[in-house]
């Protein structure tokens, strides 16, 4: 059932990221743009990190609700949190961006999504933000761009922390954590457990089939990891992650009285080993596992069952071959296997991969040069590329360009579906393509940063319902332009964030916009550090959209903004409370047809970390 109803938005969430990004160091090492450590400063993608400093200042204390805030990023949930949620990065599809949890795979088969909306931030240490098509370093899915999720890593002296706090509609949240290094081993352990009364999903005005009833959500998440260093050369490491969300849900099309739930499981099992081999050599071998396990209940019974097991072997090998020239080479295997009460014609597939990159900077000139081959047990090769130049015009001033294609492979959704109420999947369908281009200007000096983008982003052979709604085939294209201009600033104890998106993403056959997705949106948020207080308020404003109603035909849901507020206060070395307050003027939105959206919401909470 959860894979059949209405994949709806509402940019509901509990709190709000506030002075995310403003002060990020330029020589922080980040990885996922490349696959091999690089400095922010240097890198030719478009990236934002979000560190464990912006994570614990922002309050949130969902994935969604971090991201919402990033430039080229809209994120809509179908009600409250633990919802569904999509991520529509730089206009694309929510299943055209890839999701990595620590280098590994945790996404549906069958749908072809992640579920961040069950991933909570009492686990995550650092994130990377990647826009644009990045397949030719990670394969499918990485239409729109890449967000790799880093749990937390041990070190220093072990230490223990704790959070709490209470808010609007029930919530509450708890969490403890113990970490740091003994001698040569490096542990991380963390649970956590959120819980909130919600809100009802849908308006049972514009959906007469939804319960009116409030919808709760239940989520449980413990992490750990160890790492063992054998030696200065080689270590070993391991990492436990499981999540799971229990979500009450409403269902349009049912029955007033009707009990909706889904009790969804994200599992995550990592064994790898980091070898020196010598001073120009460094190579990782990593095996894994990751888990979506989906249970969907109507008035207790279970009505449907969708498990995806995604077995991962990836051996990468960093290469230096000169001054300031890297290379990066590859091997991965995927195995996808799907279980379900839903009968697919086909429950298995493999996909075994090569990779090359390079990375090369002479002067003022950096170059980057991505190659990647996917090969497919069930519809053949996927082959990827990426071109990047970058030029600093000065020591504050740079340029960067890149030009790629990326793929994205069809569901066991779209190509295994059984023969039921008319419709079927096509096992003859090609993966979906895409060219983009992207220009941009970088700007840094004295505490300001300004970052300018352009990109054009053409994807061919979408996948869609044919005319009698009988099977899907690739039909659709698509073209999205757009520019995202981004300032940070910091004034003495002020710090600015700013961001604008604006877009055109649109069906090149017809020329309607692309559903849910505005053509302009953006954040902007100060802080300010007065002795132990530090203060915040974020203006959010996303433009009007287009939607279906439930009996198919174009509707327009306006634009709104929002004002949140936040304060928190250092009471000693160790502990912070945190007051926030969303949507201050109580403004009723909605980012999908006939989905209520979270009114006026305070939570207050209190950190501890020795």
């Amino acid at each position: 059932m959860k894979q059949k109803i209405i994949r709806a938005a509402l940019l509901g969430a509990l709190s709000l990221s506030f002075g995310a990004h403003a002060d990020q160091p330029l020589d922080m090492l980040i990885v996922t743009p490349t696959r091999m450590p690089q400095t922010l400063g240097t890198t030719i993608a478009d990236t934002t990190v979000l560190n464990e400093q912006d994570i614990r200042k922002s309050g949130a204390m969902d994935v969604p609700t971090l991201l919402r805030s990033l430039p080229g990023v809209e994120v809509v949930q179908s009600g409250g949190m633990g919802s569904i949620s999509s991520i529509f990065m730089r206009g694309t599809n929510s299943d055209h961006v890839l999701v990595l949890l620590d280098g590994v795979r945790i996404n549906s088969a069958t749908t072809g999504t992640t579920a961040l909306e069950h991933i909570m931030l009492d686990s995550i240490e650092r994130i990377e933000v990647v826009r644009g098509n990045v397949s030719s370093l990670y394969g499918s899915e990485a239409i729109g761009g890449v967000i790799q999720l880093f749990t937390k890593h041990g070190q220093g002296t072990p230490a223990f922390n704790a959070s709490a706090g209470v808010g609007s509609y029930g919530t509450q949240h708890l969490a403890a954590g113990f970490s740091g290094d003994v001698n040569d081993t490096s542990f991380s352990v963390n649970a956590g457990r959120v819980k909130t009364d919600g809100i009802s999903a849908m308006n049972p005005q514009l959906a007469p089939g939804a319960n009116p009833n409030n919808n709760p959500y239940d989520n449980n998440t413990f992490d750990a990891q160890v790492t063992h260093a054998l030696n200065a050369d080689h270590s070993l490491s391991a990492s436990l992650f499981s999540t799971r969300g229990n979500i009450s849900y409403d269902n349009p099309y049912g029955s007033p009285t009707d009990l909706n739930n889904t009790v969804e499981n994200i599992d995550k099992l990592s064994v790898s080993s980091n070898d020196q081999i010598s001073d120009l050599w460094h190579s990782q071998l990593r095996v894994a596992q990751g888990t979506d396990d989906s249970h969907s209940y109507l008035n207790g019974a279970q009505s449907s069952r969708f498990q995806t097991q995604s077995n991962q072997m990836t051996w990468q090998n960093n290469l230096k071959i000169a001054d300031s020239q890297h290379v990066d080479l590859a091997v991965e295997y995927l195995g996808q296997a799907v279980s379900s009460d839903t009968l697919f014609t086909q429950t298995a597939r493999n996909v075994d991969s090569l990779l090359a990159g390079y990375v090369g900077e002479f002067g003022k000139h950096q170059v980057q040069l991505n190659l990647r081959q996917d090969h497919y047990s069930d519809f053949g090769a996927a082959n990827t590329g990426l071109l990047g130049y970058g030029l600093q015009f000065t020591d504050a001033l740079r340029f960067t360009t890149t030009i790629s294609n990326a793929f994205k492979a069809p569901t066991f959704n779209d190509m295994y579906y059984p023969l039921a109420f008319g419709y079927q999947g096509n096992p003859n369908l090609k993966p979906e393509r895409s060219q983009n281009k992207e220009a941009g200007l970088h700007y840094a000096a004295n505490d300001q940063r300004v970052d300018a983008v352009y990109f054009d982003n053409r994807i061919s052979d979408l996948i869609a319902l044919n005319s009698a709604f009988s099977t899907v085939v690739n039909i659709n294209q698509a073209q999205i332009t757009g520019q995202e201009l981004s300032y940070a600033g910091v004034f003495g104890n002020t710090h600015l964030n700013a961001n604008a998106t604006s877009q055109n993403p649109r069906d090149s056959t017809t020329g309607q916009l692309l559903l849910r997705r505005a053509r302009e949106y953006g954040d902007l948020t100060a802080t300010h550090d007065l002795g132990a207080w530090n203060m915040g308020a974020e203006m959010h404003y996303s433009g009007s959209r287009q939607d279906f109603d439930l009996n198919g035909n174009t509707v327009t849901l306006s634009s709104y903004q929002l004002l949140n507020l936040t304060s928190a206060y250092r009471i000693d070395k160790n502990t912070n409370l945190l007051v926030r307050v969303d949507n201050l003027f109580n403004r009723d939105y909605s980012q999908a047809y006939a989905y209520n959206s979270l009114g006026r919401t305070l939570f207050v909470g209190l950190n501890y970390k020795q």
